[in-house]
């Protein structure tokens, strides 16, 4: 079995961070483990406070994972503070892992800022050792100083994302009004991931999900492209079937056929 490693924030309410992640790779069928960053106070109505690890905690977890088990893939998601952000980038040099996804997660859809201004700089550092980076449009937007309002707004942004040394670029297009097509650039050649427009509120958790079913891919040895594709399905499947479990946005369907065998009624 393939083992994927999330490095991000936990999420009290189970919809993002590290429950997404751990959830989406069981769901593609691959061995998760984690080394949580910070941990949230939130629900559906949104994040309420943060509680960021000591950056050696975070350090000693990276540290016994990779002397111990053969890692396959790893997902980058909340990383909120620069020292986080350099141990993270020192560690995976160290040890060299294939697969490397990042999730520039910068702010919650309530409007939480989960990463601090001045780290801004460290994760473009962070991105620069990666495969692929999966930044939304308002991320894109603080990555490369311009405006996006189109799909040629998001190539531009992405031809200046891939110059910090990432290998390949996702931007997503769920921001936009009138398509949830995704953009990626290879540095050769721009492919259209193309997105359904789901009616739903219950969003909760799409940007850690997609971007760790990358890696869960990707650990599979497909190719970016494929990994890509796969991993857009599953998350327009997710999306189609979220659920409320609260008063506000709710989480994606990671699980959704071994929900409806369990005789649960999610609508």
């Amino acid at each position: 079995m393939k083992k994927v490693l999330t490095i991000a924030g936990s999420d009290s309410c189970g919809g993002a961070g590290i429950q997404a992640d751990l959830k989406t790779m069981s769901a593609i069928g691959v061995y998760g483990m984690s080394v949580i960053t910070a941990v949230t106070a939130q629900n559906t109505m949104g994040v309420v406070d943060v509680l960021e690890v000591d950056k050696d905690m975070v350090s000693k977890q990276i540290q016994c994972i990779f002397e111990d088990i053969k890692v396959d893939a790893v997902k980058i998601g909340m990383v909120s503070n620069a020292e986080i952000i350099n141990v993270i980038k020192e560690s995976l040099i160290k040890y060299k892992p294939k697969n490397i996804v990042v999730d520039p997660v910068m702010v919650s859809k309530s409007g939480y800022f989960l990463l601090k201004e001045e780290a801004v700089k460290e994760l473009k550092n962070l991105i620069s050792i990666a495969d692929v980076v999966t930044p939304n449009i308002p991320e894109a937007e603080v990555l490369t100083g311009i405006e996006i309002k189109d799909e040629e707004d998001m190539k531009r942004a992405a031809q200046i994302i891939l110059k910090l040394g990432v290998k390949d670029v996702l931007i997503k297009g769920g921001h936009r009004c009138n398509d949830a097509n995704d953009i990626l650039y290879t540095g050769e050649k721009f492919i259209t991931l193309e997105g359904e427009r789901i009616d739903t509120k219950n969003t909760h958790g799409t940007g850690c999900t997609l971007s760790s079913a990358i890696a869960s891919y990707l650990s599979k040895g497909l190719d970016m492209e494929k990994a890509l594709f796969l991993s857009k399905k599953y998350i327009n499947e997710a999306i189609r079937n979220s659920f409320s479990i609260g008063e506000g946005v709710g989480p994606v369907g990671h699980f959704i056929e071994l929900y409806k065998k369990g005789g649960v009624d999610y609508e």
